[in-house]
């Protein structure tokens, strides 16, 4: 299509900091560069293994443990102390795994001599390819979810990835320039700018990644793990307007730093002549594709979400920008 695009949202702030919050995010950037200086100077394989011992046994041992073993406990009532224990300190292992593996990223490679990744379901990608419609690849926070997007732009497709940039504006610019040399071109930030141009590259035809499986106050509450879930209704919303293709995909962790990407069938949308409701169908169809992958691995999933809401709580407004222009 030839509509021309508007300009890419800058993902890092660009209003003048105070000297005081300058100072900080400088303080944070030189300790996260330091932290990612330290994993750079071992290959991927020993670097990942570091970074799993360091989340295993240093941050999972503090009090950042309990609000993922409260989740825990309330999404599996019938297993044991020991086997919430054993998810916990898998996903401790995983996500400190993750943090080693951001000076590797480059390496964490689909295509080329020494492959990372491998992928399965390429039908699926080559059947939503036909359509000839944006697609937008929905994903969860599994193993390394920084995989999709390259994996998408070394099978050939252009696009860009909706990411929440850090606060730190510093560390935000580096992890720009990472995710962009590795994945698809633009990195597009949450927000209204962030939705304009994903309306925009859908409409042209191109690849959108995200990860639908956090918490959000602009969302509709669907059933997750048997408890109602705010859930952003955006993907359902542009699927149903532009007619883009839904395409379910998960990441999982094979052996260190090494990953199988699945491409799952098409996830179709509703036609009850009731947009609202098709809305909400298509919305909780895709979060229970994320909860299905979350129990077949789920010590590879981020349970440190603040991910469900109190039965009572008031329904919060839709995210109704993601269909307005």
């Amino acid at each position: 299509m030839s509509e021309a695009l508007a300009p890419k949202a800058p993902l890092a702030e660009t209003a003048p900091l105070p000297l005081g919050r300058r100072l900080r995010y400088w303080l944070e950037t030189a300790g996260f560069l330091l932290v990612m200086g330290f994993f750079g100077l071992f290959n991927v394989d020993r670097a990942s293994a570091i970074g799993g011992w360091i989340g295993r046994n240093l941050v999972g041992r503090t009090y950042l443990s309990r609000r993922p073993l409260r989740n825990l406990r309330s999404a599996y009532p019938e297993k044991s102390e020991a086997e919430i224990q054993a998810i916990l300190m898998g996903m401790w292992n995983n996500l400190g795994r993750v943090m080693a593996e951001y000076a590797h990223l480059d390496s964490l490679r689909w295509d080329g001599p020494s492959p990372r990744v491998t992928l399965s379901g390429t039908e699926h990608l080559e059947d939503a390819k036909a359509r000839g419609k944006g697609m937008l690849f929905v994903s969860g926070h599994f193993a390394n979810w920084e995989v999709m997007p390259s994996v998408a732009r070394e099978y050939g497709f252009s696009g860009g990835s909706v990411v929440r940039p850090p606060n730190n504006p510093y560390v935000s610019r580096w992890m720009e320039r990472l995710r962009a040399r590795n994945g698809l071109q633009e990195q597009i930030p949450k927000g209204a700018q962030g939705t304009r141009r994903t309306f925009s590259l859908l409409r042209r035809g191109d690849v959108i990644c995200l990860l639908v499986d956090q918490r959000t106050s602009e969302g509709i509450q669907v059933p997750f793990f048997g408890r109602p879930a705010f859930t952003t209704p955006a993907p359902a919303a542009l699927a149903l307007k532009l007619g883009a293709v839904i395409v379910p995909v998960s990441i999982e962790r094979v052996d260190g730093a090494r990953f199988h990407l699945r491409v799952f069938p098409i996830i179709e949308p509703p036609n009850t002549g009731d947009p609202e409701r098709d809305m909400i169908e298509l919305t909780a169809a895709m979060t229970r594709f994320i909860e299905e992958r979350v129990r077949e691995r789920p010590s590879e999933w981020l349970w440190i979400h603040k991910r469900w809401v109190k039965k009572d709580a008031p329904l919060r407004k839709r995210a109704q920008a993601m269909t307005s222009r």
